[in-house]
């Protein structure tokens, strides 16, 4: 990471304001950051048809004559986030709007840091991030495993691990967004898994669940999910039944027409008689009957995708423990044997 930007994520003590219209800063932005915009967006959207029409000093004009009536607000905003008078700021380029508040918050006694280049850079650094050999381990398996449960008992161990589906606000699957909150834009999604990763130790394992390039509506960065696909795996091997169980359990209070909505979400991969088949199963309360025959296709389809994989990259860890605790501990184990 670009050295003036990993300083500027490290002002402990300097509250991080982002100046850019709250449009843009809803899209993404540096996680922990407060929204302090120095133009609306209709504001930004008239400067910049003015700058297209009239050229760049008509536009700084008008520039000034909207953002006059607000500097106080401005300055009364930023104190009450930064009561010590230290705050970092960045707009996207690290141009006009982050120079412009930084003028203003020093002027008015404020010790101010700006970050180089803006958000653009911290992106930039994001990917590049992401680009480097990472010591990624992938727990795999098929659905119903409870690799995110694994993984909480892998940290509870002293392992390092990235919750992706945790971020994402999404189980993965066609049914993953029953039970979540709405998911965030996929560049803010990025940002908290880039913040994520930073906040590790990249010289020691890191352990990430198996994951398709989506997860729901968001998208992994690029180079994360090429360095999971070179990455060693770990596929953990479940019964068929302790699997049944924990989907029925984790589903089974769901409302029946969400449940529904995920089977219709795969009618076309089910086939059609599939497909009405579970949602019949569904609709007369025999819950477990459809998540069986739903097991059955995920199975077949995660097998499809994953043998080659598993035969180049992995191990397998057969275990009939009930505990996803016990089944972290085998885990371990079985990566202290050669």
């Amino acid at each position: 990471m670009d050295a003036a930007i990993e300083q500027f994520l490290m002002l402990e003590e300097y509250p991080i304001l982002d100046v850019r219209a709250p449009a843009e800063y809803e899209s993404g932005h540096i996680p922990g950051a407060r929204s302090l915009p120095l133009f609306s967006d209709e504001e930004r959207h008239q400067i910049g048809l003015c700058f297209a029409q009239k050229g760049q000093s008509a536009a700084v004009r008008l520039g000034l004559e909207l953002i006059g009536p607000k500097l106080g607000s401005l300055v009364d905003r930023a104190r009450a986030w930064a009561p010590l008078g230290k705050v970092g700021v960045y707009c996207w380029r690290g141009g006009m709007r982050s120079g412009s508040m930084a003028w203003l918050l020093e002027t008015a006694g404020f010790e101010v840091v700006r970050l180089p280049g803006g958000y653009k850079s911290y992106r930039t650094n994001l990917h590049a991030f992401f680009e480097r050999e990472l010591p990624l381990v992938v727990l795999s398996g098929p659905t119903g495993t409870d690799k995110t449960g694994i993984l909480a008992s892998l940290a509870a161990r002293g392992e390092q691990m990235v919750d992706l589906e945790a971020i994402a606000k999404h189980k993965g699957s066609s049914f993953g967004s029953i039970g979540e909150a709405q998911q965030p834009p996929n560049e803010h999604f990025q940002n908290k898994v880039f913040e994520a990763f930073r906040a590790l130790d990249t010289s020691r394992r890191i352990w990430i669940e198996d994951e398709s390039h989506s997860i729901g509506k968001v998208r992994l960065p690029d180079g994360l999910y090429a360095g999971m696909q070179r990455s060693p795996w770990i596929w953990v091997d479940r019964p068929f039944e302790h699997r049944l169980d924990l989907l029925v359990q984790s589903y089974g209070s769901a409302p029946i027409s969400e449940l529904q909505m995920g089977v219709e979400r795969i009618r076309k991969r089910l086939g059609g008689l599939e497909c009405d088949r579970a949602l019949q199963l569904l609709e007369g309360g025999q819950l477990a009957e459809c998540a069986a025959l739903l097991l059955r296709y995920y199975d077949k389809a995660y097998r499809f995708g994953t043998e080659k994989k598993r035969a180049e990259l992995g191990r397998v860890v057969h275990t009939r423990s009930v505990s996803a605790d016990a089944i972290a501990l085998e885990i371990i184990e079985s990566l202290q044997t050669k």
